[in-house]
């Protein structure tokens, strides 16, 4: 079963925040006093980004964006403040609650050719909003255009305009916003790249919508921000009198000799996390450099081919496998892919095990549905693609975050799309989008120590959609405490001081 996430954690899409505005509103809170909280929410946000005498344009459009950007100027010219309101198309065209709020305001109204972005100290962006669909053209990008040039703060309402809401990418131009201010939960194109560099700050607004009207147990949430207080029900808690079986083994299926640093990357991380015992099996002529090179606690056992790898696989104390680091791609590899995933334990599938299952990627729900979503993929985007380019509906769906999801669906496991953005996707529909991460990150081993890392927790008994959340989110942390100059070698120990924080914050 699911482990219950926190719904402030969740995010929302489209659709999904448009349901909720339905919802708030059937439970008795109108429409326009919904928009009323939101504009105040963006005059408060230019209030602390401006000193008092500077100059505010607010930009409006056609719909309900515009409505909260009338309020925002109503608000802001009241309080003293200097602004410009500028409207694109024409007022007696606004209709509903954004009609309303442009009859509240009792200012002029400029159209947007006479306005000068530039003339401005701060430039209120109430356009479109997250569920646009079609590229801004003529005026409307002439605009942005003209935002953009100013090299003014922009303040975003909801998204940057010109910017899905959904995938996070640009639909055409689109405003580079210093800070978006979005209500009641965020959505995915606050978090994918590169919607993430073009929201600036994110700021979430709390507009009176009741959480447990929205999530129910009928309607959980599926989409989630990664961050530590999801999976924190599942984070591995050790009595006092523990032992090493009982803190979880890890297997990690290693090569030849030309590829002895990758699996120890992955077996060091493995044992920071907190698995009790590690064990790397390699070939015979690899065992003596893996003994020599430590750290003592690691294990080694020499294997010939699948058959002298099924009895460690079979191993009743076993919790998890982890295969793929410099593994190689010769049939020897293959065999023992393919005996890992014979095998019963949790596993992570990794670097050249994906290459090697890319001519199997229509067999994988046989290969993998029977371990009931206990197996994690973790491909960077080169190897999804290689993956999953041939099942039909995947590569061209239209954001990373449903690719991953579609992925996990057909492979039944979980996928760990990688990248700035990484996206944890379950074969149950479940998928968050990670919020740590740094450049540094984009160095060689740094996914071998991913993978150890999810199988160090897969092996202390998380569930695979947790344990990839809560690893991933330690990876970009421990990036992010690193920072320029690090190497993977690096990366193990901060995660065990990462993963001893989590631990305090869990009891």
């Amino acid at each position: 079963m699911p482990h219950a996430a926190p719904p402030d954690l969740a995010l929302l899409d489209v659709a999904g925040m448009a349901a909720a505005d339905a919802i708030a509103i059937a439970a008795g809170t109108p429409g326009a006093v919904l928009m009323e909280r939101a504009g105040k929410a963006v005059a408060d946000a230019v209030d602390r980004r401006t000193p008092p005498g500077a100059r505010i344009l607010v930009l409006c459009g056609p719909g309900n964006n515009g409505g909260d950007g009338f309020v925002a100027a109503r608000l802001l010219a009241r309080r003293g403040r200097p602004v410009t309101l500028a409207l694109l198309g024409e007022r007696d065209r606004l209709s509903g609650d954004a009609a309303a709020m442009a009859a509240a305001w009792s200012g002029p109204v400029e159209g947007i050719e006479a306005v000068q972005p530039q003339a401005h100290g701060l430039i209120v962006d109430a356009l479109f909003g997250a569920g646009l669909n079609r590229p801004l053209d003529g005026p409307a990008a002439a605009l942005v255009s003209a935002i953009n040039a100013a090299q003014r703060p922009v303040v975003a309402v909801d998204v940057p305009s010109g910017l899905s809401g959904d995938t996070g990418c640009a639909i055409g131009p689109v405003v580079a916003a210093t800070e978006t201010v979005t209500f009641f939960r965020l959505k995915p194109g606050h978090l994918l790249w590169p919607g993430r560099s073009l929201c600036g700050t994110v700021t979430l607004a709390d507009i009176g919508i009741d959480p447990a009207l929205v999530f129910t147990q009928a309607t959980p949430p599926v989409l989630f921000a990664n961050a530590p207080p999801l999976g924190r029900e599942a984070w591995p808690r050790h009595a006092r009198d523990t032992h090493r079986y009982r803190r979880g083994a890890v297997l990690v299926v290693a090569g030849g000799l030309t590829g002895v640093g990758a699996p120890r990357l992955g077996a060091g991380a493995a044992l920071r996390v907190g698995a009790g015992l590690v064990t790397i099996a390699c070939r015979p002529e690899a065992l003596a450099a893996h003994a020599a090179r430590g750290p003592d606690a690691l294990m080694q056992r020499a294997v010939d081919d699948a058959a002298s790898l099924a009895p460690l696989l079979a191993e009743r104390r076993l919790a998890a496998v982890l295969v793929g680091p410099a593994l190689g791609l010769d049939a020897a590899a293959r065999d023992a892919v393919m005996a890992v995933l014979r095998s019963t334990a949790p596993c992570v599938l990794d670097a050249d095990a994906l290459t090697l299952l890319v001519p199997s990627g229509a067999r994988l729900p046989h290969l993998l549905g029977r371990r009931g979503g206990s197996c994690v993929l973790t491909p960077h985007e080169g190897e999804f693609q290689r993956l999953f380019s041939g099942i039909a509906g995947i590569m061209d769906a239209p954001s990373k975050l449903e690719r991953a999801r579609r992925a996990a669906a057909h492979a039944r496991a979980v996928v760990v799309l990688k990248g700035i953005d990484t996206v944890v996707a379950g074969p149950d529909g479940r998928a968050a989008i990670n919020t740590t991460g740094d450049p540094a990150l984009a160095t060689a081993g740094s996914g071998d120590v991913l993978g150890g890392a999810i199988a160090g927790l897969l092996a202390q008994g998380m569930p695979a959609f947790e344990a990839a959340c809560a690893a991933v989110w330690l990876h970009g942390r421990a990036g992010e405490a690193l920072g320029r100059g690090l190497i993977a070698d690096d990366l193990p120990a901060a995660l065990g001081r990462l993963a001893g924080e989590r631990d305090r914050d869990a009891t």
